[in-house]
């Protein structure tokens, strides 16, 4: 089969977990003999010319496509907002790629920057096309459902209304948050409409929200004609139902990983001398939760190794160091090749996810479960699936440094319970089990197409 891959961002310059998993995909369906392309972003500072947008190289023998996107207005998009979920110049090249490559599958990970238009593609040429949601971009504009108070939030209101206060609240001054998070949703949402009816073709605010108040039922209505979705998570699930999804598109497929170099991983014994962060440094992963928790311990044999890089948030990043200045049990560790994750995990006693969003779950718990180190997580329906609290780790309620201290000073002065969680580590799914499940949806949807 001829298959075309899409990510919003891809390896080797970006390296997170949705696109490892992308990455991984590519090659174990490479491995079997498919033909793989990939279509991915890639965010620069000022739009390149048209003709220059898209550029090719080759990464492990897969052909990767990518469009050079920046996030300002254009002659034919004036609305930033617009161009994030519904970029047109990418639609248009994405289908000049499609006509070029003829792939029999398109598989969506990620749109961010390239639009749910590229789903309008594979549908007006009659492609199988699939989407595995890594996050909640269909229906949230920042993807994480997070307010600013870190309560969460269960998806945009009949207008958008609350996506706009929350946009707002994020992005200007004090004198409109205090005004934003005093206005009842309803009346956003009515302010919202009349805005975009009756002002978004004379002023550029306008024309913002009118595009935000679109937002959501462009990309579900888009999503809907999806062969399938390959949903991580319960939490998943019930989310994009909730906000418009049908329901019959779902199938439960939870994310695989490489699981060569576990083979001989160890069940911790005695207690926990080293614990550990592997992800992206930003505020939401929670970083500066789990200084200010690790701080709190003061036991001398016990050391944070914080691995991340510190390009993409370089303010939070350098708040984190001021944070951890005074004390010389934290390091920060840099990045690695996700081929070396098993030898990271491999010295650590103990991984701490604090995120503070719904996360689903983050391949590096996949990962730390097959290295049998224990996880310590933030207590989100998604990772609490696989995080199964005093069994395989330990949950906290997410935000909370003084109970985040409380759980690592147990595993630190605990006896018998970093070698219990460990042992109840499990494997979790291989990449080639991963692949075994949507090759097969994908062999069975060609078939049915050909009787």
């Amino acid at each position: 089969m001829k298959i075309l891959l899409t990510v919003h961002q891809f390896v080797p310059e970006w390296s997170a977990g949705t696109e490892i998993l992308t990455f991984s995909v590519a090659k174990e369906l490479m491995r079997r003999g498919h033909q793989v392309t990939v279509f991915t972003g890639f965010p620069v500072a000022e739009n390149p010319p048209a003709d220059q947008r898209i550029d090719r190289y080759e990464i492990e023998g897969i052909s990767v496509y990518r469009y050079a996107h920046a996030m300002l207005a254009t002659a034919e998009q004036a609305a930033t907002t617009e161009i994030e979920y519904d970029n047109h110049l990418a639609t248009r090249l994405f289908d000049d790629l499609v006509a070029n490559v003829q792939p029999d599958i398109i598989h969506f990970f990620h749109f961010f920057r390239l639009g749910s238009g590229l789903i309008d593609v594979a549908v007006k040429r009659g492609i199988l096309a699939y989407f595995t949601p890594t996050d909640f971009w269909t229906i949230c504009p920042t993807n994480q459902l997070l307010l600013t108070d870190n309560t969460m939030c269960k998806g945009p209101s009949c207008a958008a209304g609350n996506c706009i206060k929350h946009i707002v609240m994020l992005t200007r001054g004090e004198k409109e948050r205090n005004f934003m998070s005093k206005l009842p949703t309803p009346i956003a949402d009515i302010s919202a409409l009349l805005i975009s009816k009756l002002f978004a073709k004379r002023h550029h605010l306008a024309l913002e929200i009118s595009a935000m108040v679109k937002r959501s039922k462009l990309n579900v209505a888009r999503v809907n004609q999806l062969q399938r979705i390959f949903s991580p998570s319960r939490l998943m699930t019930e989310t994009l139902v909730n906000n418009g999804i049908n329901a019959d598109l779902m199938q439960s497929t939870a994310f695989g990983i490489d699981v060569s170099g576990y083979e001989h991983a160890q069940t911790r014994t005695g207690v926990a001398r080293t614990i550990g962060f592997i992800g992206t440094i930003s505020e939401t992963k929670g970083c500066h939760v789990l200084i200010n928790a690790f701080k709190q311990l003061n036991l001398p044999d016990v050391r944070l190794k914080m691995y991340g890089s510190f390009e993409h948030y370089p303010d939070y990043a350098a708040s984190l160091q001021a944070l951890a200045a005074e004390c010389d049990a934290i390091e920060f560790c840099g990045t690695f090749p996700n081929q070396q994750i098993a030898h990271v995990l491999s010295e650590l006693d103990a991984l701490v996810v604090p995120s503070l969003w719904y996360e689903n779950t983050p391949l590096v718990v996949y990962s730390a479960l097959a290295a049998r180190c224990p996880v310590v997580a933030s207590n989100f329906a998604g990772m609490s699936e696989v995080v199964r609290h005093d069994d395989n780790g330990l949950l906290f309620t997410a935000g909370d440094a003084d109970l985040l201290a409380e759980t690592l000073r147990s595993l630190a002065t605990t006896a018998d319970l970093l070698p219990r969680l460990s042992a109840n580590c499990q494997p979790p799914k291989s990449t080639v089990q991963y692949v075994d499940e949507i090759e097969a949806v994908y062999q069975h949807d060609l078939a049915s197409t050909k009787k």
